[in-house]
């Protein structure tokens, strides 16, 4: 599809987002899914790509030359190169986290293509690398076995009850009803953590844990009345955003402040992922 060229603030039917906020959470939703799929090179380019589509929510149409510019300056010409830039884009197409449309000029010439960020699918399902990755190494112990003598067993997995000792008891006692092995559980208490970390509530210890609670039930409830939730962990991870969000609303009223929170793409719990600011 070719379109004709212009500002970003031309292209705001584009957006998929109704704030920066929504265009966050989403953005968050599919890092946890894909963010290991990208090398670290490609993960600058892809984060410096968001920033310029902070203006409006989801859409940028800045030149190739003009994101890397920027990166060579944040990065004191250390930045990433072309070919870098462009296996991002193709990851992301494939990905479905963007959509790329080509534009032009007035005169019928190329332009700078229009990137167009996608909602992350609320059915979106878990990724098979585990299964697959097993399925691999079951077929290589099958090749070798005529020199293997020693026999390989699969390691079990770890019941509740070696979860780490910084996961609350009452959300361990809850979940294991449902998901027993510790790591699972780990998983469901650092969405928490995460979250709580963007919302700025670190501290409040027990309304951190009344959340968690609520919305690990809610979770429950949607996944046993209808067939729709295929990532509990992402399904999991918006609702604590939604009732992280309100929560953090009602604070900073009662403060009598209306300063905003900082909108970050967290890696992993790291508040250098400022990249939801507007490109200036």
């Amino acid at each position: 599809m070719s379109i004709k060229s212009g500002n970003t603030e031309e292209f705001k039917q584009f957006s998929q987002f109704s704030s920066l906020q929504e265009f966050n959470q989403h953005m968050e939703m599919w890092s946890l899914q894909h963010k290991r799929d990208f090398t670290k090179g490609e993960l600058v380019g892809l984060k410096r790509l968001v920033r310029f589509a902070a203006k409006v929510p989801g859409v940028c149409n800045a030149k190739i030359g003009t994101i890397l510019k920027s990166i060579h300056a944040q990065y004191h010409d250390n930045g990433i190169s072309r070919s870098t830039f462009k296996r991002m884009i193709l990851k992301a197409r494939e990905f479905g986290i963007i959509t790329v449309f080509e534009t032009e000029r007035k005169n019928g010439s190329q332009s700078s293509n229009l990137y167009q960020f996608n909602r992350f699918p609320s059915n979106e399902l878990p990724k098979e690398e585990k299964m697959n990755h097993q399925y691999e190494t079951s077929n290589l112990l099958k090749t070798n076995n005529q020199k293997i003598t020693k026999r390989y067993e699969e390691p079990s997995t770890l019941d509740y009850s070696y979860v780490s000792s910084t996961v609350p008891q009452p959300f361990v006692q809850l979940v294991k009803y449902f998901f027993t092995d510790a790591k699972t559980i780990e998983e469901y208490w650092h969405m928490v953590q995460i979250t709580a970390f963007r919302f700025e509530c670190k501290n409040d210890l027990e309304d951190i844990l009344d959340i968690s609670i609520q919305a690990f039930r809610q979770l429950i409830r949607k996944i046993k009345r209808t067939n729709l939730v295929k990532n509990p962990i992402a399904y999991f991870y918006g609702i604590l955003n939604n009732k992280f969000m309100t929560f953090y609303l009602e604070k900073i009223s009662e403060m009598g402040t209306t300063t905003p929170i900082t909108y970050t793409f967290i890696d992993g719990i790291n508040p250098d992922w400022d990249w939801l600011q507007p490109n200036e």
